[in-house]
């Protein structure tokens, strides 16, 4: 896949909608309404597809892309990761972050390090980080505001305040 630039995962392509080449796409942020601020998306190959109609439904994103203009291709697509250049997510509203700038980062508070986020996870409600113990066990560490006490990507952290019962 060379665009010269990182490409950030933004979604799947989970099945087919209608019967003009639209695709329902799961997408793998908190902020879905960046595909209205954005031309087109790369599939893992490299292929580019101009977005060319968007809507919204549930928790889905239907997105028509050019050149996807029957079920039967819109069915090829199926399962196919979409990425966007990493670049379109420069300016995210404070607060946000991206689900790839999330994993890989320490979970801790002022007195020790609780792992590793592996996965993220949206239940609706709020997300949810999937983190692996130092010594293996998994721990499932709710985003909220009362548990979250400070996201510092630069630095590789996450600060927070573990509810009680949460370890047992």
């Amino acid at each position: 896949m060379e665009t010269g630039e990182k490409l950030i995962d933004v979604g799947q392509i989970v099945n087919t909608h209608g019967l003009r080449g639209e695709v329902k796409i799961i997408p793998r942020t908190d902020y879905p309404e960046f595909f209205d601020e954005i031309s087109g998306v790369y599939t893992e190959d490299g292929t580019y597809f101009k977005i060319t109609g968007i809507k919204y439904h549930k928790e889905f994103v239907i997105l028509k892309l050019r050149g996807i203009n029957s079920i039967e291709e819109a069915e090829r697509m199926r399962q196919k990761v979409l990425y966007v250049k990493r670049s379109l997510f420069d300016s995210l509203p404070e607060g946000t972050y991206l689900i790839a700038d999330i994993i890989g980062l320490e979970v801790k508070d002022d007195e020790r390090s609780y792992g590793y986020v592996t996965d993220v996870f949206q239940t609706g409600a709020n997300d949810v980080y999937t983190v692996e113990k130092n010594g293996g066990e998994t721990i499932y560490v709710p985003a909220l505001k009362s548990v979250i006490l400070e996201t510092n990507i630069e630095e590789g952290y996450i600060k927070v305040n573990l509810p009680e019962g949460l370890l047992d």
